[in-house]
């Protein structure tokens, strides 16, 4: 499947106006309509999925071999960014970012332009219709003349409604704009996380503004303000970003839970797809829990999610914007799509086939946090290395771990449950688990500390372990 990262893939189990027109005064002769892989350990290390570290908002893809010893771990097969991805290549779990094509001196006014000499010629030609029928009906029997009421009523936008929940929370989203020491960049979303101006987004959104880029974020009034990174977690594919000269109005969003999501509930996304600031579509959640890995396109970045999917249009310049339920509280960060192949508009960036992933807000909440207080991400770990092929029937332990490093981390939570080399975790707690990736993800939605229960195979008889998650701070 692609991820926004806007444009990967997801694995198996796992962005000079047109000569003004006059107006035709009168039905001059018709007018003829223009023709028209996963790659990481439990203990978050390198490429052999040690069920618990990773990147992600990058493209999806499975490995047949053992992670190799190097960290990041490579990208996988993967699936396009909500943000700004190309997604361009083959499908798999999540999504392959990719940087916007360079804005053009037309860019938007073109379209702009576009739009309003159409609708003025338009415009016009029904003006002359309208006339001359008027006319004939006045010259023939004496025509009745019908005047239309000048108020059709108030119209009213209840909380509740869609244009209700666009009007609250539009005000506390913004169009983020990052672009590298080299002037290479994109476009996404992010929104208020509280009021000393910290901003939620994708790491992939930010990425390219880390190491001394520029980073800017534009309110939907126009109102630019400058911004730095205050921590970025590859493996979540979360990003916490702050406003510099913050305003003392800052309207948060309402944080929902979504642990309570269903299937079928509402689902309102805003995003900047293709550069269209300020942009509401709607939809439904199709799925939870989905395995998702995503890559940047960069050859060496991965991230996991076990993911809420959304068929809300989602588009490259979503990424990192907010999943809204019916009554306006987020529910997710959107992140990856799943896409066919390359789009329009010129760009060679795929588009929204209904696929759509989001970073559940429960486990959103809680890396910004960590990042707000230490600047670094925590991730959760069971000190295992597990294969990153999806055809082991599960999370199958490698019998070499990254780097020359053991398999099973001496002392760590799987040694202490007493798991070995060979053996294939089938299930964590009651979350079916069918290949590594999918693992990582789950153990992901974890904070450390947490006790799960471990089903796992060995020699062709199933057993059942206790294990505390262990710690990992740090992408490295």
């Amino acid at each position: 499947m692609s991820t926004e990262n806007e444009g990967t893939a997801v694995p198996p189990a796992p962005s000079a106006p047109p000569v003004p027109v006059d107006a035709p005064a009168a039905p001059a002769p018709q007018a003829q309509a223009p023709q028209g892989p996963y790659g990481q350990d439990a203990h978050g290390q390198g490429p052999q999925g040690q069920g618990a570290s990773g990147d992600a908002g990058h493209h999806v893809g499975a490995s047949s071999s053992a992670p190799d010893p190097s960290w990041p771990p490579p990208p996988p097969p993967t699936a396009p960014y909500g943000d700004g991805g190309s997604g361009a290549g083959p499908g798999g779990w999540g999504s392959s970012y990719q940087q916007p094509a360079p804005k053009s001196g037309r860019g938007r006014g073109g379209l702009v332009a576009a739009v309003l000499v159409a609708a003025l010629v338009a415009g016009g030609v029904g003006g002359g219709l309208g006339y001359v029928l008027a006319k004939d009906n006045d010259e023939s029997t004496g025509s009745t003349t019908v005047s239309a009421s000048a108020n059709g009523g108030d119209v009213k936008r209840d909380p509740g409604t869609t244009a209700g929940v666009a009007a609250k929370a539009l005000p506390s989203t913004v169009t983020i704009e990052a672009e590298s020491t080299s002037g290479e960049g994109g476009t996404g979303t992010g929104f208020v996380f509280d009021k000393q101006g910290h901003i939620v987004t994708n790491n992939h959104v930010v990425a390219d503004a880390v190491d001394g880029g520029k980073l800017t974020a534009t309110f939907p009034t126009g109102k630019k303000y400058d911004a730095e990174v205050v921590g970025h977690a590859q493996g979540y594919d979360v990003a916490v970003i702050k406003l510099k000269d913050a305003p003392s109005d800052l309207q948060p969003l309402t944080l929902g839970d979504s642990d309570k999501v269903a299937v079928g509930d509402s689902t309102i996304a805003i995003g900047a797809p293709f550069g269209l600031s300020d942009t509401v579509t709607t939809g439904i959640i199709s799925a939870k829990n989905r395995p998702v890995a995503s890559s940047d396109g960069s050859g060496s970045q991965a991230s996991y999610m076990s993911a809420l999917q959304t068929d809300a249009s989602i588009n490259p310049g979503n990424s990192g914007g907010p999943l809204l339920d019916a009554q306006g509280n987020v529910i997710g960060i959107n992140s990856a799509i799943q896409s066919t192949g390359n789009g329009g508009f010129g760009t060679g960036q795929s588009g929204s086939i209904g696929l759509g992933f989001a970073i559940p807000i429960n486990q959103a909440k809680y890396v910004a946090q960590e990042l707000i207080k230490n600047g670094k991400p925590v991730y959760a770990k069971i000190g295992a290395s597990v294969s990153l092929d999806d055809g082991s029937g599960g999370a199958k332990i490698t019998p070499q771990g990254a780097g020359g490093a053991a398999p099973v981390e001496p002392g760590g939570p799987a040694a202490k449950a007493g798991l070995k080399p060979g053996d294939v975790i089938t299930k964590l707690d009651s979350r079916v688990i069918d290949s590594g990736p999918t693992l990582i993800g789950e153990i992901w939605t974890h904070q450390p500390g947490d006790k799960v229960t471990i089903t796992y195979e060995r020699g062709g008889k199933q057993h059942t372990v206790d294990v505390t998650l262990g710690s990992r701070v740090g992408d490295n």
